[in-house]
């Protein structure tokens, strides 16, 4: 789960299988997964995504909202600030610098 100040709907397990971490653990790459919920997010890294599966909202802190889904491909910048909701089990795979 997120951190529980983070989470603003549902109860959104999540879980991480790992791929690759470089040794100074500034490069990482797996698979990713929730359930349905709604959390706040910060991204501290640039991060590459790939949704295999479901159906999310990303939405910036000014309210512009992108419906994401499975054969999606975008990039998350550092810095951004936003919510991300899970609609429908999500599943992605992430590079995150």
């Amino acid at each position: 789960l997120p951190a529980a100040e983070k989470i603003i709907a549902g109860e959104p397990k999540q879980q991480i299988w790992e791929h690759f971490s470089n040794s100074n653990r500034v490069f990482h790459t797996g698979v990713w997964q929730s359930e349905v919920g709604k959390w706040q997010v910060n991204y501290s890294e640039d991060e590459y995504c790939l949704i295999l599966a479901g159906v999310s909202i990303v939405t910036d802190a000014d309210g512009n909202a992108n419906t994401v889904k499975a054969g999606d491909q975008f990039v998350i910048p550092a810095g951004f600030s936003g919510t991300w909701e899970v609609v429908e089990t999500t599943r992605k795979v992430y590079v995150m610098y």
